[in-house]
């Protein structure tokens, strides 16, 4: 049996960054709790082609093979910083480019970071109704970090430590029930 695949995207171009930091700690989280293979992808590693693409068939290589790992993972860890009230454009050109029917019914953690807290509501009203669209499974705790929550790159404040740590379990929980519920009927089948 192929263990879930998780897959974490952070929206920076820079390392290291915060954002990354707060994805990792979800997505650690998340496969400490149950057999599955993670990666993490920042934009860095979609290179700077990706900005230049129109279309998915303009996409480089590296920004193609992003692309596909988030349309065929398992369940999402997704992360942006804040810039005007909102995930990064660059961010929403990715999705742009995700086919529509890629995401529908897989699990999705939200994340994101900025400079003070009156971006807090950003999962709310920016992330939450794109993943709507794609009928993403989002978990029910998203979790914020302003600069203040972190020191020397470390996420410290024991609050967003302690939502990081609990949208980890609530993803690992989604996926290993998906994951059940997929081999169920297959390991029974085979019984008989």
């Amino acid at each position: 049996m192929t263990r879930p695949r998780l897959v974490g995207l952070s929206a920076n171009v820079q390392r290291p960054s915060k954002t990354r930091t707060l994805v990792d700690a979800v997505l650690r989280e998340a496969c400490n709790q149950a057999a599955f293979d993670g990666r993490i992808f920042d934009f860095v590693d979609a290179g700077p082609g990706l900005g230049g693409a129109w279309t998915r068939d303009q996409l480089p290589l590296p920004a193609r093979r992003v692309l596909e790992a988030i349309e065929e993972a398992d369940g999402l860890v997704v992360g942006s910083p804040v810039y005007k009230g909102a995930y990064t454009g660059l961010f929403k050109h990715l999705f742009d480019l995700v086919d529509p029917g890629a995401l529908a019914g897989k699990p999705v953690a939200i994340v994101a970071t900025g400079g003070g807290a009156r971006h807090a509501l950003v999962v709310e009203h920016a992330f939450r109704p794109l993943f709507g669209f794609f009928g993403a499974l989002q978990i029910p705790t998203a979790v914020y970090a302003s600069d203040a929550d972190f020191s020397a790159g470390a996420l410290t404040e024991a609050g967003v430590r302690a939502r990081a740590a609990e949208a980890g379990g609530q993803l690992a929980a989604l996926l290993a029930h998906r994951a059940a519920a997929t081999a169920g009927p297959v390991a029974l089948a085979a019984a008989e």
